[in-house]
This record gives C-alpha cells, sequence and structure tokens, in this order.
C-alpha cells in the first residue's frame, strides 16, 4: 500500500475553525504529527489506534527539529500510512509547509496541502481587530517575527513606508527589535500596537499600546510567545469590535463531571460562550446485558398504559433494543409517553416519538405529582431506568397502580484522572464545577478522595437541581448555586449570569 501525507493548516487555536477537509484528513490518518499550536481537541476525531506524535514547535524549544518532523513524516508514508501533518494556522503562512513538501517530492512520497485560517487573520478577528478597514487600511502585510538567518534584518525601511496594517508572526521576542526599527525608520512612534497572546482560545490576551510603549507594556504584563503583533490604525477599532473577549463564560475554567458519553452538548455550548471545558467524567453509563427481562417486556408492551422515561439513557438503550428485536416506534401506539424533561423529550422526538407528558420540574416529585390525578387502579407502568435510580417514584405510582421497573443500566465511577483535577484545584485555576446528578457529586468524592474535600471550598459548585445540591450539601459543601431550570442549559444559563 502507498502511502501519503497530508499537510494540514488546524487553524488559530479555535478548533471549530478547521475547514471540513481537513477534519476529514484527521478522520482518515493512520499516524498524526501535531505541534503545540494545533488544538488537542481535534484528535479526539480521530479513528480507533491512529498514532499521535508531538513535535513541539515551541518557540527556542522544539521536541523535534525540522528536520526531524520531515523525516517522522517522510518514514511513515514510506510504510505505506497515510499521514496527515497537522500545523497551527495555515501550513504555508510561516509553517514550513513548502519545505515539507518540497522534502516529500524529492523523496517521491505522495502529498497535498489543505489550507487553513491564518492567525494572521483569524486571531485579529478574535481580538476585535480587522485586518483591513477603508477607513484604516487598505493593505496588509504578513512578515516573520524572526529570519531563518537571524544574522539578517528585515527592510525596516521599506515596512516603516508602508500604510498598511503590519502583522508580525513569532515576533515577541523581537518585539523592541521591532518597534526601535520602525521608529527609527519613520514610523511615527504613536502608531497604535496589539499583541494578542494565543489568538482564539479561552485564555486569549491582548494588550494594546503604540510603537513607543508596547514594549514596556508586554513586559509589565508579562506576555509570552505565542503571540502576534498588529502595527497599525485597525488596532483603534478593538473597543467596537471585541466581540470574543465579551462571551459570558470568556476565560472561565469549567469542570465537566458528566459521563463522557453525554457531555458533548455541555461541552459545545461552553465552547461556544467562551469558555473552557475541562472533561473530568466521575460517571460511566453501562448498559445491563444480557437483559432478558427488558426484552420480555418490550414484546409485551400492549399492556401497559404508561412509559416513563426519567433520562436519555433510559431512550436511548430502549429504543436500541426495541429496534433489535425487529420492532419500530408502532409497538408503542397505545401508551401514554411520560418524559422527565425536555432533553429526554428530545430524544424521545429523535426517535419518532413526542412525549405526551413532560412536568413543570424535572424531578420524580414532579412526574408524580403530573400523573397521581390521572392514573386508575388498572393502569400498568413501565419505567426503564438506572439501576441505582432513587424509590420516590415506584413508592409513590405503586400506591395507586401497578408499576413494573425495569433496570437497563448502571452508572458506575468514571475514568477521570484524580491527580488532573487536584493539580487544578491547589492552583486554584477552576472556576466552576458542575454537576447532573447525585451520582456526578457522590462519584467525585470517590475518586477525589473525603481528604480532599477541602480543595473544593474555594471552588464554585453549581447543581443541576434541588436533588443534586442535597447531595452537595450531605458532604459539607457548599452550593454555589442551583439551576433555576434543572437541564444543561439552565446550568449555562447560572453561570453565564454569574456577573
Amino acid at each position: 500500500m502507498k502511502g501519503k501525507v497530508y499537510l494540514v493548516g488546524a487553524g488559530p487555536g479555535d478548533y471549530k475553525l478547521i475547514t471540513l477537509k481537513a477534519l476529514e484528513c484527521i478522520k482518515e490518518a493512520d499516524v498524526i504529527v501535531y505541534d503545540r499550536l494545533a488544538n488537542e481537541k481535534l484528535l479526539n476525531t480521530a479513528k480507533e489506534n491512529c498514532e499521535f506524535i508531538y513535535v513541539g514547535k515551541a518557540s527556542s524549544n522544539h521536541t523535534l527539529t525540522q528536520d526531524e518532523i520531515n523525516e517522522v513524516i517522510a518514514n511513515k508514508a514510506k510504510e505505506g500510512k497515510v499521514v496527515t501533518r497537522l500545523k497551527g494556522g495555515d501550513p504555508y503562512v510561516f509553517g514550513r509547509g513548502g519545505e515539507e513538501g518540497e522534502y516529500l517530492l524529492e523523496r517521491n512520497i505522495e502529498f497535498e496541502v489543505i489550507p487553513g485560517i491564518t492567525s494572521a487573520i483569524g486571531g485579529l478577528c478574535y481580538a476585535g481587530i480587522p485586518i483591513t478597514h477603508r477607513d484604516y487600511a487598505s493593505s496588509f502585510h504578513v512578515i516573520t517575527g524572526h529570519l531563518k538567518d537571524e544574522e539578517k534584518e528585515l527592510n525596516w525601511k521599506a515596512l516603516a513606508q508602508l500604510d498598511g496594517t503590519l502583522v508580525f508572526l513569532m515576533g515577541v521576542k523581537n518585539l523592541q527589535n521591532i518597534c526601535t526599527n520602525l521608529i527609527k525608520e519613520g514610523k511615527d512612534k504613536k502608531t497604535p500596537v496589539a499583541i494578542i497572546n494565543w489568538a482564539t482560545r479561552y485564555n486569549q490576551r491582548v494588550v494594546t499600546g503604540n510603537l513607543e510603549n508596547i514594549y514596556e507594556i508586554a513586559l509589565k504584563e508579562n506576555i509570552k510567545p505565542p503571540s502576534l503583533i498588529v502595527v497599525g490604525d485597525v488596532v483603534n477599532l478593538r473597543g467596537k469590535l471585541n466581540f470574543f473577549e465579551n462571551k459570558p463564560l470568556f476565560g472561565k475554567n469549567i469542570v465537566v463531571t458528566r459521563a463522557r458519553s453525554q457531555n458533548s452538548k455541555l461541552v459545545e455550548k461552553i465552547i461556544d460562550l467562551g469558555g473552557n471545558p475541562i472533561e473530568f467524567p466521575t460517571i460511566k453509563i453501562e448498559e445491563i446485558k444480557p437483559n432478558t427481562e427488558l426484552e420480555k417486556e418490550i414484546k409485551n408492551i400492549e399492556k401497559y398504559s404508561y412509559i416513563v422515561f426519567t433520562s436519555q439513557n433510559g431512550v436511548d438503550i430502549f429504543f436500541n433494543k426495541l429496534v433489535e428485536l425487529n420492532f419500530d416506534v408502532r409497538k408503542l401506539s397505545d401508551l401514554k409517553i411520560v418524559a422527565i424533561g425536555p432533553a429526554t423529550a428530545k430524544a424521545l422526538k429523535d426517535r419518532g416519538i413526542i412525549a405526551d407528558i413532560v412536568p413543570k420540574e424535572y424531578i420524580a416529585e414532579s412526574i408524580f405529582d403530573e400523573l397521581k390525578d390521572k392514573l386508575i387502579s388498572k393502569d400498568n407502568i413501565l419505567i426503564p431506568r438506572a439501576s441505582k435510580a432513587r424509590d420516590y417514584l415506584i413508592e409513590k405510582l405503586i400506591e395507586i397502580c401497578s408499576v413494573k421497573e425495569i433496570k437497563i443500566y448502571d452508572t458506575v465511577l468514571g475514568d477521570a484522572n484524580k491527580e488532573e483535577i487536584l493539580d487544578l484545584l491547589e492552583s486554584n485555576e477552576i472556576d466552576y464545577i458542575t454537576f447532573t446528578s447525585s451520582s456526578t457529586v457522590k462519584n467525585l468524592v470517590k475518586i477525589v478522595g473525603e481528604k480532599n474535600l477541602e480543595k473544593l471550598k474555594n471552588t464554585k459548585l453549581i447543581s443541576i437541581g434541588p436533588i443534586t445540591s442535597n447531595t452537595v450539601k450531605s458532604f459539607n459543601l457548599d452550593v454555589y448555586k442551583e439551576a433555576k431550570e434543572y437541564t444543561i442549559n439552565g446550568i449555562l444559563n447560572t453561570i453565564s449570569n454569574d456577573r
């Protein structure tokens, strides 16, 4: 089998700025060779058994040299593998993609180049700085902050005479030299300058000044690589156009304790709101297999008048089994369907079912309140749910009619990294920890250990609802805020409004 190399631009940092073509290359790769400017979240989309090779490329501190990187991608391709070389920004904008392409061509190795959004444009955009504007700049110039031959100098006279926006990539180490030379060659010392650190990411930092004072400002603010330097009047638009840093969760580190299989929506929404989701799955959902009891009740589903779903997990497992038994939603045509909340109702709708009943409050007590006046003694209720669910609903409903509970999944301890969370807690880097069920609370305590609970007291604990809040309090921990609506959106609204 003949190997191939894709030289792929990963964009400036926000992993959602990846192109569709680039994402395809990541998914198809047998080997991904990536540097520190490529967002590691992109690796989650790779196929199983994909080999990951980190090549560093931090300023003045390379895990592998460029020559060694060239050898790695070539050798892996010679083994017949599809290699994706994942590079921050665009491969051909000071990304050495041209050098890598030449190296592969000389060795008769097939390659393609997938453009990416360069930080010179995307990074400025996220800082509220348009690279061109009819009133300020009709051209732009992207310049390397350091030359291959460090003995050589840029043509400062020519650069100083340009009226357009100047963007220096990888130049923060040479900031003083850049400012001094531009002023020396005639650039107005009051020309606005911005430095953008970790552009487009949740931890983006921007400092502004002018050619005369930006170096002192950068020293005071301890600005480090990777950073962009922007010189020009377009910097003055930042105050008006800074959309990214005005997002409600910008810069916030938020721990997500849900099961990894469930947390994608919460993680995505945190990112969209400008925050940094830290995945710390304290629980894992395991379907109970085999489950002859569930199979039996599905085959005889006509005897029931109601089915109550108390989670999305319950919906997914139940309907997967329904199809596995060669039935479809018509099997449920004579039943009333109850969903504990909107997320569960949506999971049902995705399966072609509109829930008949969704209580106003998304807890077992509200389900009972909705049903108690509708039920009669001859009704028969099926409740497929977690093995460790609370007994309240069963105990109350059985006082009215027949109830069949089927345990269809277990909530077990997740695979979260204890040392990672303790390090973050000790360094006070966590802003919020979110709990979406009592199980997430109990398992967090199991993972970190009760002796470490004191470390949680400086962190804002956010609960999805009263039952979860009571569990938090049972460990002598304070609930900072409880969601008014007992949903993921309720949690996000609670954090977003915490100003």
